[in-house]
């Protein structure tokens, strides 16, 4: 069954070619009509020149028979009141003055040419003298023709790819995220595929990532709110401050947990930060270091970004470092060209060769971690949020002498110096 849209789209090519086609034979219409008209005053001087007002009988009557001949023609010259003069061939009809056109058709073609002196002169032939007397319509009708016939297969070939493309659509809308359209050519609806398969293949990775986060968080959950059940029911048999602190402590575990999973789940919907400033950036990790216990060194660096993020940024990878490194900790900062790098390293077991991209995955439990002793939660995976979102990057090295060292690359921003 062909689509509303290929019929649209060949309904109008043939209404513009019809168009095309009337517009056409007007135009060779009306420029018909004035050769037509220039012709038959070209051809009355002609012949008033051949036959003058002054020949005499004997002599038109000779002059007509060679046009006969010559002509293959029946022709006759009336006088101003209408009367013959003289004629050659066979007699023409009486009436041919006043109709000329009642007495063509079939393989006859009469004309009448009116001299300047007054005189006419009629013409029956087989053949006619003067513009083609070919119908251009048939030509612009096979023409319009021979092109609706060529236009059909190409409008179908494009509705057909506009048709796969809306069945890929739907079967998406439907909830087939896998669902992929065909992106041949280099044309409008090739770019058109193309855009669609990158929109879904993001919305995929988004799909399977909230799944992911989804499916990890809760697992989790699972850990500090099953410590703080026991706590609370102890609580409650015993009352002990350090249960109470317990208590307290799993609470603030789970508020930053729900805390990291809202931020994370924002930072994969944003396309670009809102509130940018000025940030100085060994300020604020020198006051992360303070509250951390992290001793920071390094040269001043200017950043453009959102201060929260960039805060949270220093605070999870210091707190990474502490929690699962081992001491001592330390930050230092460095402005290598157009870049400022972060490095905060430790002196912990460090990480494997083999596991350092998938560090940055939310919840990653690398290999050997005991599931009581939990994985590694959201805190890089929001690093590297945020460091792509300020356009920089996050990494891991080895460092010598081990322990492990996560080196984070923010551009500068350089404030122009004022030239008194």
């Amino acid at each position: 069954m062909r689509s509303r849209l290929f019929l649209k789209i060949y309904l109008t090519l043939l209404a513009s070619l019809a168009a095309v086609a009337v517009a056409s034979a007007a135009f060779v219409w009306l420029g018909q009509g004035e050769e037509e008209s220039g012709w038959q005053s070209q051809r009355a001087r002609f012949v008033a020149a051949l036959i003058p007002p002054d020949m005499d009988r004997r002599s038109v009557e000779a002059a007509l028979q060679r046009f006969s001949r010559a002509l293959d023609a029946d022709i006759a010259v009336y006088d101003p009141r209408g009367s013959l003069i003289a004629s050659a061939g066979r007699p023409l009809p009486r009436d041919i003055l006043e109709r000329p056109w009642r007495h063509g058709g079939g393989n006859f073609h009469t004309m009448v040419t009116k001299l300047p002196d007054g005189r006419a002169v009629a013409a029956r032939m087989g053949r006619s003298i003067g513009p083609s007397g070919r119908n251009p319509l048939a030509y612009l009708a096979l023409i319009a023709g021979v092109i609706g016939l060529a236009a059909y297969p190409v409008v179908r070939h494009l509705t057909r790819r506009l048709e796969r493309l809306r069945r890929g659509v739907d079967a998406w809308g439907r909830g087939d995220f896998v669902a992929r359209v065909p992106a041949d050519g280099s044309d409008e609806v090739a770019a058109v595929a193309k855009s669609f398969n990158k929109a879904a293949d993001h919305v995929e990775r988004l799909i399977k990532s909230h799944r992911a986060l989804l499916a990890n968080a809760s697992h989790e959950l699972r850990s500090p709110l099953a410590r703080l059940r026991m706590a609370l029911d102890l609580y409650e048999q015993a009352p002990d401050e350090n249960r109470k602190e317990e208590i307290v402590r799993n609470l603030a575990e789970l508020d930053m947990l729900v805390e990291e999973i809202l931020l994370a789940s924002r930072l994969d919907h944003i396309e670009k930060l809102d509130a940018l400033e000025s940030v100085d950036l060994l300020a604020l990790v020198s006051e992360e270091g303070a509250r951390t216990g992290v001793e920071v060194t390094g040269t001043p660096a200017t950043v453009i970004g959102d201060a929260r993020l960039i805060g949270r940024l220093v605070r999870n990878l210091m707190q990474n470092a502490l929690r699962h490194g081992g001491p001592p900790v330390a930050a230092t900062l460095a402005q290598p060209g157009n870049t400022a790098e972060l490095r905060v390293r430790d002196h912990g077991p460090g990480i494997p060769d083999s596991e350092k991209v998938r560090v940055f995955e939310p919840f990653y439990r690398p290999s050997g971690r005991s599931e009581a002793t939990g994985g590694w939660g959201l805190g890089l995976a929001l690093v590297r949020q945020i460091a792509e979102r300020h356009g920089g990057s996050v990494r891991y090295e080895s460092p010598p002498g081990g322990g492990a060292c996560f080196i984070v690359t923010l551009p500068v921003h350089r404030v122009a110096r004022k030239i008194n």
